[in-house]
């Protein structure tokens, strides 16, 4: 369940329940009794949403953390989160010591249950949480990175597992407070006026926290893909930048140095031409290097070498086309060049491993006309579409070892102004439920670690809303999955 999902379902659970109760109360009960249920559910639900609130900003506090490069800053930031884990572990204490606290009352088995035993086991990933933000902390300045362990378990925890549970606690609580005030006496008009109140009030605050988890969950996705692409782009144009001289030089020189291989051979052949009974001296030299051998395969190598440098010289142009980041005006790209060079990038992870063969790609490409867009961005869509079919194929060979491992890429003209790429692999496919929510931030079904939960979020936003394209996805479990592409050819 998403964050968002989750805290408007709690914020409607609340206004439904509080209507039944009101509808079905018979008992007359004194107003102080009254007040005193109200005062210990009311101070149940604040604490555990300052749990949930506080798991939040401890999580965009890391992230602020990994992504700042101002030292002042990053010194804030550490102590903001030691006030927040703080203030997360004070209340994680007053939810399960009643002594914390004079106006808890003591927790039920059932809860006490969701804090200490199986599945959700709130106690001990509310001590993980701190102690993986304390971790990440220790962590200097120079060495943090968006890859560390830590930060992606924090964010991971933030926005699923963590907040799960805290929902279910609190639906719990929410529960029992139903049944304890189930005996209020419905002929209370000023409670009645009351609840109307805070009913009011509640959806107040559910769509003002929904607007505000919007607008994290946006930020935080806008600031790990920025930081991503710029370190990626930086990174490859500074490979490029120190390959591309020598790598000329040697391709540039290759080819004199056939030349020259080929004279001295043929000068060589002269020699033993017109002197065929050389000194005993050449002779011994010419067995020790064994010059048939050494003049059959000389020119060999020589090709060898000057073939390898065509190919670093591929590398290169395909790094330095996929690290461009110049997003600043549009302009007009050829799509199989961007794939081709795609494809080259991700070349290592194509090629067959201990436990899998080769993944074989199969392109069928028809003429297209250049293409108006952000080519920086194309790129990322095609290295996040192709990385995540890989990432199928290679689930697919762990449990079927025979299984035929391909991606198929093909491109279209769709109609006058329009253009169509489609990757499809022949993975394991996506079920209904995991096909409803592929598009949502932070959504993944890889382990932790593995994935961010923002590839296809990025390509649907890069797509739909910065290219005025479509994007979709046909996928059933068992049969593969292919992502349709459609972008028009010029953006008006």
């Amino acid at each position: 369940m998403s964050i968002t999902s989750c805290v408007s379902t709690k914020y409607r659970h609340l206004v439904d329940s509080e209507v039944l109760r009101m509808a079905v109360l018979s008992n007359y009960f004194n107003l102080e009794e009254i007040t005193t249920a109200r005062k210990v559910s009311a101070a149940v639900i604040n604490i555990s949403g300052r749990q949930r609130m506080l798991s939040q900003r401890s999580a965009f506090f890391c992230m602020r953390l990994v992504c700042s490069q101002n030292a002042a800053e990053r010194a804030k930031l550490r102590g903001n989160l030691l006030q927040a884990i703080a203030l997360m572990d004070k209340s994680h204490r007053d939810l399960i010591n009643t002594h914390s606290s004079n106006l808890l009352s003591p927790p039920s088995p059932t809860v006490k249950a969701m804090y200490f035993e199986g599945p959700l086991y709130l106690d001990k990933q509310v001590r993980e949480y701190i102690h993986r933000i304390k971790a990440l902390m220790q962590v200097p300045d120079a060495e943090l990175s968006l890859e560390n362990p830590d930060l992606k378990y924090i964010i991971a925890a933030a926005g699923d597992e963590l907040l799960a549970a805290f929902d279910a606690v609190v639906s719990q609580y929410q529960q029992e407070s139903e049944i304890e005030q189930f005996e209020i006496d419905l002929k209370q008009v000023e409670l009645y006026q009351e609840s109307c109140a805070a009913t009011s009030k509640a959806e107040t605050q559910a769509a003002e926290i929904d607007r505000a988890l919007r607008e994290l969950k946006q930020t935080q996705a806008q600031l790990m893909h920025s930081e991503k692409m710029s370190s990626i782009g930086a990174l490859m144009a500074s490979i490029v930048h120190e390959i591309n001289n020598p790598v000329s030089f040697i391709h540039g020189n290759s080819i004199h140095a056939k030349t020259y291989t080929e004279d001295l051979l043929h000068l060589l052949c002269l020699y033993q031409e017109y002197n065929p009974n050389p000194c005993a001296k050449i002779k011994e030299t010419i067995a020790e290097i064994d010059l048939d051998f050494l003049v059959k395969d000389l020119p060999k190598v020589m090709s060898s070498m000057q073939i390898g440098a065509e190919r670093i010289r591929e590398i290169v142009k395909s790094m330095g086309s996929f690290s461009r980041t110049d997003n600043s005006k549009m302009t007009q790209c050829d799509l199989h060049d961007s794939i081709d060079s795609t494809i080259l990038i991700l070349r290592n992870r194509l090629n067959a491993k201990t436990d899998r063969p080769d993944i074989q790609i199969i392109k069928n490409y028809e003429k297209l006309p250049g293409v108006e867009c952000y080519a920086g961005q194309i790129n990322q869509v095609f290295m996040n579409l192709i990385s995540n079919a890989i990432d199928a194929l290679d689930e697919t060979a762990q449990n079927q070892p025979n299984a035929a491992l391909k991606i198929y890429i093909r491109t279209e003209v769709a109609g006058s102004d329009r253009v169509r790429v489609r990757i499809t692999d022949t993975g394991g496919g996506m079920t209904a439920e995991v096909k409803e929510r592929m598009f949502e931030q932070f959504f993944t079904t890889k382990a932790i670690g593995k994935g961010t939960g923002l590839g296809l979020s990025i390509v649907y936003k890069i797509l739909v809303e910065n290219h005025r394209g479509t994007l979709r996805c046909e996928s059933e479990a068992g049969k593969g999955t292919e992502f349709i592409i459609e972008l028009p050819v010029e953006q008006i």
